[in-house]
């Protein structure tokens, strides 16, 4: 009869028993705790991104008369 063995972990467990979050958008590990929460780091959050103009709006000068 053979001996039971416990089979070994492939990765290291992550310190502080919590699990590795990526972030959604850039793949970097995430450490903050509203960031985890979140899914998204600080840079790549789109709830802070400001919505930018369209390329194609562009500043024009008013028309005279109108």
């Amino acid at each position: 009869m053979t001996a039971i063995v416990p089979q070994q972990p492939s990765l290291p467990i992550p310190e502080q028993g919590r699990r590795r979050i990526w972030c959604r958008a850039c793949g970097r590990e995430l450490h903050d705790p509203d960031a985890r929460l979140r899914g998204y780091g600080a840079d790549c959050d789109p709830a802070n991104r400001t919505r930018s103009r369209r390329p194609d709006d562009v500043d024009q000068d008013t028309i005279p008369g109108t």
